[in-house]
């Protein structure tokens, strides 16, 4: 089954799940692991674990973790470091996984075989794996989107018939247990569907309520009639081969897949 962030989404939660809902006594708690590595998009990690950080804040039974594979400070793409408290070992079958992107850090990561094994081995026993921008080259590397569809961020996006998967120019993509989300904000929206699918549609518009997401950007949505993609590519070009300089293989097979 495919939905996509034009779609309503069709929650595997209740419907009617409120607050404190599932908070009962002897509830089994759900952990919800964000994936961190050096060099990362700080809105990719930060927006939807913003989102989801609201699922015990309501009385919910989750827990919501980031994960690396040391446990502490490392630096992401803006003047802020991040500190994971977990790490992979620690937290080896999260219920939800969710993957961040970035530029050449990430592209980088795709010779990570710690990472991409984390990344692997979590998903098989998920019931739900996430990414975020460029985290979709992850889940990709890891095996995880062969015959499906999913997005990533717009430069990007021709790229993904690498890992032999259909593209989707959507705001965020949800191909059975795996969802990918467009570009770096992108994460948010596709975090209000994972609340969704994890605890029903009217807990999700409480939390965007409380979060109050209401884009509205000051010069207007972006006009992607007018984007011309084929100029940027040059740009995505030059990051494969600045971050995969050392590692021809996997350099080719995203230069090749454009």
């Amino acid at each position: 089954m495919t939905s996509s962030g034009s779609d309503a989404g069709s929650g595997s939660g209740s419907a009617n799940a409120g607050a404190g809902a599932g908070a009962e006594a002897g509830a089994q708690v759900r952990t919800i692991a964000f994936v961190a590595y050096p060099g990362m998009t700080l809105l990719d990690l930060v927006g939807p674990l913003q989102v989801l950080a609201a699922l015990p804040r309501l009385g919910l039974p989750y827990e919501v973790v980031v994960v690396a594979a040391e446990a502490g400070p490392m630096g992401t793409d803006a003047a802020l470091r991040v500190h994971p408290d977990r790490t992979f070992a620690e937290v080896p079958s999260p219920d939800v996984l969710v993957v961040p992107g970035g530029e050449e850090p990430t592209l980088a990561a795709l010779t990570d075989a710690e990472l991409i094994g984390y990344v692997r081995r979590a998903a098989a026993t998920a019931s739900l794996t996430a990414s975020v921008c460029t985290g979709a080259l992850l889940l990709g590397e890891a095996g995880l989107l062969a015959g499906r569809k999913a997005t990533t961020h717009w430069v990007f996006r021709d790229r993904l018939p690498a890992f032999g998967a259909t593209p989707v120019a959507e705001r965020w993509v949800a191909d059975g247990p795996v969802v990918t989300a467009a570009g770096v904000s992108a994460g948010i929206d596709m975090a209000l569907h994972l609340v969704e699918r994890e605890a029903g549609a009217a807990v999700a518009r409480q939390v965007q309520l409380f979060l109050e997401y209401d884009p509205q950007p000051p010069q207007g949505p972006v006009d992607w009639a007018a984007v011309d993609v084929d100029a940027y590519r040059p740009f995505a070009e030059a990051q494969i081969r600045a971050a995969l300089a050392g590692a021809p293989e996997v350099m080719g097979k995203l230069l090749g897949a454009a």
